[in-house]
């Protein structure tokens, strides 16, 4: 059996402008195309859209179901699992944010008496999200499991007052950088070298255990990770090259 394009669209739910981006992007070509350049799907291809559409559902992206598809040593069960993690650590967040409102309209009620550990915990549990979301599968490859999970529990388990520190910490290494590129310091200077102390301070809040060669790893990522140097250089370019070679400098000397 053979379906157009607008057949095969409006069975399977999708617009016809999708089917024509699927075929762009080599997704789903269509079984053929007629000289009057219609697009034609076969059984195959209708069969191969229901996958497609599926892996949609469950949260892959385009390129990933693309390699799913069609690379036959495409790990589909590591992907499946990273993405289970993923749907865990979103619901995780959500039951917490939960949690806090209800305990939060108790108490304005008077029915409970709300600590502020409690109070913190949603704002952990945000920060924990949008990291996975970012960097969870990076970090699993690069890390393990184990590592990534272990920097999740010390997040959690912070006191109100390690949580606010770890705040603060954040906040004097993005101002030491700036200031360090805006007054035209050395990567090689004392004033970056606390920033280098600093962020090590602030690597070790969360890690398992810290290295210098962990420290140096993360630092690559700088320069070589646009979505690492864009954090760092929001307000001033050149922050995160900075921070780089100020740790390849100082890491094993502090």
């Amino acid at each position: 059996m053979e379906y157009s394009i607008r057949e095969l669209s409006e069975l399977a739910g999708v617009s016809a402008r999708t089917l024509r981006y699927y075929d762009e992007m080599g997704l789903l070509k269509p079984l053929y195309t007629s000289q009057a350049g219609y697009r034609y799907y076969g059984e195959r291809e209708a069969a191969l859209l229901w996958q497609i559409l599926f892996y949609r559902q469950q949260g892959f992206e385009l390129k990933q179901i693309q390699r799913i598809l069609y690379q036959e040593d495409f790990d589909i069960l590591g992907a499946m699992e990273n993405h289970l993690l993923e749907l865990q650590q979103q619901r995780r967040y959500v039951d917490t944010l939960i949690e806090t409102v209800k305990k939060t309209i108790s108490s304005m009620k008077g029915e409970c008496v709300m600590s502020d550990q409690e109070k913190f915990q949603v704002f952990k549990e945000k920060q924990i999200k949008e990291e996975e979301e970012a960097y969870g599968r990076e970090s699993r490859e690069k890390y393990g499991e184990e590592e990534v999970e272990a920097s999740k529990k010390k997040l959690r388990d912070m006191t109100q007052e390690q949580w606010e520190h770890f705040q603060q910490l954040e906040e004097e290494i993005r101002k030491g950088l700036e200031r360090c590129v805006t007054e035209g310091f050395a990567p090689e200077s004392e004033a970056a070298g606390e920033v280098v102390r600093l962020h090590r301070e602030w690597l070790s809040m969360t890690w398992k255990q810290y290295t210098v060669q962990a420290h140096k790893g993360v630092a690559a990522l700088y320069t070589a990770d646009e979505r690492f140097r864009a954090y760092y250089d929001r307000k001033v370019p050149g922050c995160g090259e900075f921070l780089h070679r100020a740790v390849e400098f100082w890491a094993e000397r502090l």
